[in-house]
C-alpha cells in the first residue's frame, strides 16, 4: 500500500483522497505501481489548480460576463466534487466559493455601473431635448441650426435607454428639430418673397431716378431724389445678384443730376460768399449797439441795419445759422431791454408788487408776534413750528422786494 498527505492506494489498487468529510474514492489503478497511481491523480489535481487560477485571473482582469463565469465555476466544481484528483480538494472548493462571491460582486458592480450610466445618459438626453426645444424658438438660424446638428451627434454617442424612455425623448428631440426647420424654412420663404418685392420696388425707383437725371428743376428734383432715397431704404434688400446692379443704376442717375446742379450752383456759391461778407459786416455793426444805453436810438439804428440786411441776397447754407444767430442775439437783447423798461414803467404791475410786499410784511410781523407769545407761554413746539413758517415768508418777502426794486422803488 502507498500513501501521501492527501491520498493513498490500497492493496486492491483503489485510490482514495482525504477530505474534510473523510476519505473519498478517486478511482481504481491497475496499470502500474501505487506511486504511479498517486502521481497520475496528483497531476489531475494540479490541472484543476491551473484551471481555477486561470478563471480567477479572467474574472479579475477581463470583461468576462457573470453568466460565463458562473458556468465555468460550475464546470470546475463538478470536477472537484467528482473526486477524480488527489490533493487539497477542500481548498479548491473554498477558492471556487470565493470566486462565486467575486463574480456576484462584479455582477452587482456592473449592474450598478450600468444603472449609473443609464441614469447619466437619461439626464444627458433630457438636457439635449431641453436645449433643442429652446433652440426650436430661436431666430439665430445659422448658429441654432449648427448647434442642433451638433446635438444630434452628441445624442448618437450616448447609450440607449429602455425603449419607451428612449423613444419618448427622441420624439421630443426630433419634434424640436422639425419645428425649427419648419420655422426656418418659412422665414427664408418669407425673406425670398420680401426680397422679390424689394427688387420690384427698386426697379421702379431706378426707372424714376433715371427719368429725373436730366431735370433742371433743381429744388423739386433734389427733394424728389431725397424721397426716392427714403423709399429705397424702406424697401429692404433685394436678392444679392440684383442689389448691387440696381444700386449702381440708382446712384448713377443721381450723380448725373447732382453733377449738373453743382456746376450751376458753383457760380451761385461765389455770389453767396460775397453776400456772407456783407452780412457779417452788418452783424458786427449791430453788435456794437450793445449794451443798450439809449433804447430808442438803438432800436432806430437796428432798423436801419436790418433794412440793409434784407436787401442782401442769400448766403451759403452752412454759414447761414451762425451769421443770422448773431443778428437774432442783438434783436433779443433789444427786446429784453424794451420788456424791462415796460415792466419798470407799468403802474399796474408796480401796484401789484407793492400790494404783495405789504401783505408779506404784515404776515411776517404777525408771525413774529405769535412766536413771542408762544415763547412767553412756554409753548416751545408751537414757537419752533411758527419759526419755520416765518423763514418761508421772509424768503418770499425778499423776492418781492427785489421785484419792487425793478420799478425804481
Amino acid at each position: 500500500m502507498s500513501s501521501d498527505p492527501w491520498g493513498r492506494v490500497d492493496e486492491t489498487g483503489t485510490v482514495y483522497v482525504r477530505t474534510a468529510d473523510g476519505e473519498q474514492v478517486v478511482g481504481s489503478w491497475q496499470a502500474g505501481s501505487p506511486e504511479e497511481a498517486l502521481a497520475y491523480f496528483e497531476r489531475k489535481y494540479e490541472g484543476l489548480v491551473v484551471e481555477i487560477g486561470l478563471l480567477e485571473r479572467r474574472v479579475k482582469t477581463t470583461d468576462l460576463s457573470a453568466k460565463d463565469a458562473q458556468t465555468a465555476v460550475a464546470h470546475l466544481r463538478e470536477q472537484v466534487d467528482a473526486h477524480h484528483a488527489v490533493g487539497d480538494l477542500d481548498a479548491l472548493r473554498a477558492r471556487l466559493d470565493k470566486l462565486v462571491s467575486t463574480v456576484e460582486a462584479r455582477r452587482e458592480e456592473r449592474k450598478a455601473q450600468r444603472a449609473k450610466q443609464s441614469d447619466e445618459a437619461r439626464h444627458a438626453k433630457e438636457a439635449l431635448v431641453t436645449e433643442a426645444e429652446e433652440l426650436a424658438q430661436s431666430e439665430q438660424w445659422r448658429s441654432a441650426g449648427e448647434r442642433l446638428r451638433s446635438l444630434v451627434d452628441t445624442w448618437k454617442g450616448l447609450p440607449r435607454l429602455d425603449r419607451k424612455s428612449d423613444d419618448e425623448l427622441w420624439h421630443r428631440f426630433s419634434h424640436a428639430r422639425s419645428a425649427f426647420s419648419k420655422r426656418r424654412k418659412a422665414h427664408f420663404a418669407s425673406l425670398d418673397a420680401q426680397r422679390e418685392q424689394a427688387r420690384q420696388t427698386k426697379e421702379r425707383l431706378v426707372a424714376e431716378a433715371e427719368s429725373l437725371s436730366g431735370s433742371r428743376d433743381w429744388g423739386a428734383t433734389a427733394a424728389r431724389y431725397r424721397d426716392l432715397m427714403q423709399e429705397w431704404k424702406a424697401a429692404g434688400r433685394a436678392q444679392r445678384e440684383h442689389e448691387d446692379d440696381l444700386w449702381s443704376r440708382f446712384r448713377g442717375a443721381q450723380d448725373v443730376f447732382f453733377a449738373a446742379r453743382s456746376e450751376v450752383f458753383a457760380e451761385r456759391d461765389a455770389e453767396q460768399s460775397e453776400n456772407l461778407k456783407v452780412k457779417e459786416g452788418l452783424a458786427e455793426e449791430a453788435e456794437k449797439l450793445l449794451p443798450v444805453s439809449d433804447l430808442k436810438a438803438a432800436r432806430a439804428a437796428f432798423r436801419s441795419i436790418n433794412e440793409r440786411w434784407e436787401a442782401v441776397g442769400h448766403v451759403p447754407r452752412d454759414a447761414r445759422p451762425k451769421v443770422e444767430g448773431r443778428m437774432h442775439a442783438v434783436e433779443r437783447a433789444l427786446q429784453d431791454s424794451e420788456d424791462a423798461e415796460w415792466r419798470r414803467t407799468n403802474p399796474e404791475a408796480r401796484a401789484r408788487a407793492e400790494g404783495l410786499t405789504g401783505q408779506l410784511q404784515a404776515a411776517v410781523d404777525k408771525l413774529q408776534g405769535q412766536i413771542e407769545t408762544a415763547r412767553a407761554q412756554g409753548n416751545t413746539s408751537r414757537a419752533d413750528k411758527l419759526e419755520k413758517e416765518l423763514a418761508g415768508r421772509r424768503a418770499l418777502l425778499e423776492q418781492a422786494l427785489k421785484g419792487l426794486e425793478e420799478f425804481g422803488g
